[in-house]
């Protein structure tokens, strides 16, 4: 959330940008520099006064307000409450998996059966519960970082396990470009992190392949789902057998 302390660190970069010192700043405000310098360090004004400062450097508030908001730590994960607010209705959470792979309102509205009010209705949501920032004429930011994932066991994980995955092992995995790899094996508990972090870098290859494309027409891309996992883990029914 933007606080008056985000805004004066925006503004001081501005001023750093724009090449001004406080004592410029104060002679285009009309006030004294120390006036100046105390009001910025203790970090209290009126949005009167943030508004007078962007006009002092030709900034209107509402681009101001926008880089603040970019300037935010993305997020890794959401919270419990965030996941049950997203999975709690079948076509919100679709259309958070859509934003997530950064689909317009109209690629949306193309593939899928929603209306545009609906699906900006359901942006709104996204909005409110803090997964993307709405933007003028349908546009958003993705308010997660790139290394986002699910709540291991969270509600949209538990959703997955319980009405998805049966549904995709379903395939058979024999389709151009499909492929089902099943390897087990005892390795060195030193060595397995580097696996994880070829798998975590194989995602984000997939993911920066992903924006890369979006850029070619519908008919020279197609819709793959690459589901990477690695655990300590023996079937249930071997370890039965176990000495």
């Amino acid at each position: 959330m933007t606080t008056t302390a985000d805004l004066v660190q925006a503004i001081k970069k501005e001023l750093k940008v724009a090449h001004m010192t406080y004592a410029d700043l104060a002679r285009g405000l009309g006030m004294a520099e120390s006036s100046i310098k105390r009001m910025l360090a203790k970090g209290d004004m009126p949005l009167s006064r943030i508004d007078a400062i962007c006009g002092v450097l030709k900034l209107d508030f509402g681009e101001l307000a926008r880089r603040v908001a970019d300037a935010q730590p993305l997020l890794v994960e959401l919270t419990p409450e965030q996941e049950s607010a997203v999975v709690a209705d079948r076509k919100l959470l679709l259309v958070a998996l859509c934003v997530l792979s950064q689909w317009t309102v109209d690629q949306i509205v193309a593939y899928y059966r929603l209306t545009e009010p609906e699906c900006v209705k359901y942006l709104a949501q996204l909005d409110r519960i803090g997964v993307i920032e709405l933007r003028p004429m349908n546009r958003y930011r993705l308010k997660l970082a790139k290394t986002f994932r699910w709540r291991p066991h969270g509600p949209v994980m538990q959703y997955f396990r319980e009405d998805v995955v049966l549904d995709y092992f379903g395939g058979g995995f024999d389709g151009a470009s499909e492929g089902l790899l099943l390897v087990h094996g005892s390795i060195s508990r030193a060595i397995a992190p580097t696996f994880k972090e070829r798998l975590q870098r194989l995602a984000m290859d997939f993911a920066q392949q992903h924006q890369a494309d979006q850029k070619l027409a519908d008919k020279d891309r197609e819709n793959y789902t690459m589901l990477l996992a690695m655990r300590n883990w023996e079937f249930s029914g071997f370890t039965a057998l176990r000495r």
